[in-house]
């Protein structure tokens, strides 16, 4: 299965991500835009975006009633992007709908993942406010079990919980992975964390990159030195 690294275009105007993106020498990394982004600058950026050849995961978090879900990726997928996702909280009957609304459309169908737990959020936290009692790492599982029978494609889990969701969803069942961050990186707001190297060792198909690329020096290379350390020094970059 094809490994990549996705960087997250946290920034808040188009002018910014495509400034931020001219500084990769006529690279184009697969990218994610976030609901920051997609907010401010709304639908014209993934399409510029696509215009300039680069794959996009719309990072949205869709969490309605199923209907809404199912009409709202259906929109979003005329777009263009290659991955989109929801949140498992909306449960297997909305992550159905919105994979059964993919299906109607006539052009190529994005991957479609969900959010499990977000990586911020610690055991204490799911138990004290969410109310969450299990152990976080069957809670992911438990979710990518109900995203894989809604037919989705994948997940959004910590790199930690990488191995988990493939012993109980298979190889084939696509994980990403955001909380990455280099050995010699600032943790930031996210708590359940690994480096590149790390998070290929568990398993992790996709790595979601930010602030140790988007606030570097040098943006280009650090993006190399990711994907040196989460492909392999075999791998072209």
């Amino acid at each position: 299965m094809p490994k990549d690294v996705i960087v997250a275009c946290d920034f808040p105007t188009a002018e910014e991500t495509l400034r931020f993106l001219d500084r990769f020498d006529g690279r184009r990394p697969f990218v994610k835009i976030g609901m920051e982004l997609f907010y401010a600058a709304g639908p014209e950026i993934v399409k510029e975006l696509r215009r300039r050849q680069h794959r996009i995961f719309l990072d949205l978090k869709l969490h309605d009633i199923p209907n809404t879900v199912g009409r709202t990726v259906r929109v979003l997928a005329d777009l263009g992007v290659e991955m989109m996702n929801v949140h498992a909280l909306g449960t297997v009957r909305m992550m159905r709908a919105a994979r059964e609304a993919l299906d109607t459309g006539g052009g190529p169908r994005p991957l479609l993942i969900a959010v499990t737990q977000l990586t911020s959020i610690t055991q204490e936290e799911m138990e004290a406010e969410l109310l969450i009692s299990a152990p976080i790492e069957e809670v992911v599982k438990t979710y990518a079990r109900n995203a894989r029978d809604a037919g989705l494609d994948g997940v959004v889990c910590s790199p930690r919980e990488a191995a988990g969701v493939h012993a109980v969803c298979g190889a084939d069942f696509l994980t990403v992975t955001p909380g990455i961050r280099f050995a010699d990186s600032e943790a930031g707001d996210q708590r359940r964390i690994m480096t590149p190297a790390q998070a290929r060792r568990e398993g992790s198909d996709y790595i979601v990159v930010g602030r140790p690329i988007t606030g570097a020096s040098d943006p280009a290379e650090a993006y190399t030195r990711c994907c040196r350390e989460f492909l392999g020094e075999g791998r072209e970059i």
